[in-house]
């Protein structure tokens, strides 16, 4: 008999980690080679993991809601004869209570043990997080619960993460800069001549009211107000309480940091779209007999904005503190709403670089595999300008929320049949025209009106004069 490590694969460049969702199989479980054995989740794309050999899963070494780096072993199966491969050993050491009051010079010290207790930390934690806002992975949870920070506590702390995720580093700073304050008011010695460390700026909060049994630690920035809770609703026996999936909880949290990041301006211009939607009831028959597949409006429209991002560069860029990066590649983002009501945001990547028809099954395979979950991490990474259909869905436009960090995101409202004023050499008259609205969302922090108008300006230009004698 053998021992097989089952490691978490590489799901990605961007990706350096996962959090399980479900285990598939339990110890006991006999596994086929390639039968999946668990679920994971990174930020919005869910994957199973299957096994590389056939065998026995005789040990499970992370559980459900862990968080998991690639490359970690998460699991041993047992199979038939073969090499046995070593199992990777959680070493566990006590690490001193951090919390307890130090002086200044023992700082360095605290960080390491820290680091020492989070490397030896596998096991979930027992606290209850399921009335807060916020996510916050596996380890940031056992490392609250081992220095004693509450939910509420731990809410207030300003995570550096990926859409304002706390961090492994952001905890411990904080842990270090309330062990501060509490040897400051102690009036422990703290040699502060001999630490050149720079802590952040700490707004202590105010006293709790005479019966409090919650400890208010100091926080390192004000507290925003959308981060309080709101009050309870009252429900009735007939009100149905539902909690939010992971999915929809990550999204939540991606809205709300989005519009407290960038500051939100709108332009809509209506656009007459007749000759695309003639040359298209021309052609798509032919299309999908010829390749088999759908020639819809999307790839056409997302060849038009590749196009107008190309003319204004400064369109195509993201935000780093005080610093602007304007981005080389033009990355369309497509979002796209999942069967259960979620949304996702699948990226052409090089769009600019596409013609028609590869537009068209760039379009359709992302679009596919987002509807049937098979879409990879790589495949919503590196978006510079995020496009959505609201017309879908019967809007006339919309006003969307951008898609961080990026700086702009424009809704295609609904295609309709309208009257509508042509001008002719012999005069004016008035005609049906298939008409719709643009809704172009951008980020006033870095793109002025001038640039947000003329850019959707440019799109309504080039849709305006599409060439009805094209060819695909």
């Amino acid at each position: 008999m053998a021992r097989f490590e089952l490691k978490l694969p590489k799901m990605g460049e961007s990706v350096a980690e996962a959090t399980i969702t479900n285990w598939l199989k339990e110890v006991g479980d006999t596994i086929e080679m390639d039968e999946a054995v668990l679920e994971i989740a990174t930020d919005k794309v869910d994957s199973e993991v299957p096994s590389e050999v056939s065998g026995i899963l005789v040990e499970k070494l992370f559980q459900k809601d862990d968080l998991v780096q690639v490359g970690q072993t998460i699991a041993i199966i047992e199979t038939e004869g073969g090499t046995v491969v070593e199992t990777v050993k959680n070493e566990s050491a006590h690490v001193p209570n951090v919390v307890e009051p130090i002086a200044v010079v023992e700082v360095a010290k605290t960080v390491e043990a820290a680091k020492d207790y989070v490397a030896a930390s596998n096991s979930p934690s027992k606290q209850d997080f399921a009335h807060s806002e916020k996510f916050f992975s596996p380890l940031v949870r056992n490392i609250a619960k081992e220095e004693g920070i509450s939910v509420s506590e731990l809410e207030r702390i300003s995570g550096s993460g990926s859409n304002g995720r706390i961090t492994k580093n952001d905890i411990l700073d904080y842990i270090i800069n309330r062990n501060k304050i509490l040897a400051e008011k102690q009036q422990v010695p703290v040699g502060a001549q001999e630490v050149k460390q720079e802590v952040p700026k700490v707004i202590p909060q105010p006293e709790q009211s005479p019966g409090s049994t919650e400890v208010t630690a100091p926080v390192t920035e004000p507290v925003n107000q959308s981060s309080q809770k709101a009050a309870p609703v009252s429900v009735n026996g007939q009100d149905e309480i539902i909690e939010m999936d992971r999915m929809r909880k990550l999204i939540s949290g991606y809205m709300i940091q989005s519009v407290q990041t960038s500051a939100h301006v709108q332009s809509f211009i209506e656009v007459d779209v007749t000759t695309i939607w003639d040359w298209r009831e021309k052609h798509k028959d032919a299309f999908e007999k010829r390749e088999g597949e759908k020639l819809t409006f999307t790839p056409i429209f997302m060849e038009i904005i590749a196009k107008a991002l190309k003319d204004f560069p400064m369109m195509n860029i993201s935000v780093e503190g005080d610093y602007i990066i304007k981005k080389k590649n033009i990355n369309l983002g497509m979002a796209a709403a999942l069967p259960n009501g979620n949304l996702i945001v699948p990226v052409i990547k090089n769009a600019d670089q596409l013609n028609l028809l590869g537009m068209a099954k760039a379009v359709n395979d992302l679009a596919f595999r987002a509807k049937n979950n098979q879409l990879k991490p790589d495949d919503i990474q590196g978006g510079t300008y995020t496009v959505t259909n609201v017309g879908t869905f019967g809007s006339v436009f919309g006003t969307p929320i951008i898609n961080q960090p990026q700086v702009g995101i424009l809704a295609l409202g609904a295609i309709r049949k309208v009257p509508a004023v042509i001008e002719t050499p012999e005069g004016d008259f008035i005609g049906i025209r298939k008409k719709m609205f643009l809704s172009h969302s951008y980020d006033h922090r870095v793109v002025d009106g001038a640039l947000g108008g003329s850019f959707i300006k440019r799109i309504a230009e080039y849709l305006e004069a599409f060439d009805e004698k094209r060819t695909i």
